[in-house]
């Protein structure tokens, strides 16, 4: 009789463990934080960063106010030139229709959504800094 052969041994089984995934880093450690107290060139371009993307969010919302305060006097004029010749231009009720109730509302949802951007690039930011 021959001899069975021996199944091969298996390998031996070994864990591997590393940092904790918890997203906390350890207390005092803010790499950012310090990079920007510190001034160095990856803190200057983290600050760079955030003046960048605020800046984007301002020129949007001003681009959008710049359209709408230009559109005005078109808007304005449209009724006088729709009026049959001789007739009155833009009647007063429909400039106060226009103004309070086509722009302002549109002003202040533009305002609102800058503030909200703004408020959301800080926050981002912040997060970084932080390291959350």
């Amino acid at each position: 009789m021959s001899p069975e052969p021996q199944p091969a041994p298996r390998p031996r089984r070994e864990t591997v463990t590393g940092v904790p995934r918890s997203g906390r880093r350890p207390p005092g450690h803010a790499p950012a934080r310090s990079e920007i107290s510190e001034q160095t060139t990856l803190g200057h371009t983290y600050v760079r960063s955030l003046m960048r993307s605020q800046l984007r969010a301002a020129l949007r919302a001003l681009a959008t106010l710049v359209l709408l305060v230009g559109s005005l006097p078109l808007l304005l004029a449209l009724p006088g030139a729709l009026a049959p010749h001789g007739a009155a231009p833009a009647p007063g009720l429909f400039v106060w229709a226009a103004l309070g109730v086509g722009v302002h509302p549109v002003m202040w949802l533009v305002a609102r959504w800058y503030v909200h951007r703004a408020e959301r690039n800080e926050r981002d930011f912040t997060g970084l800094v932080e390291g959350r």
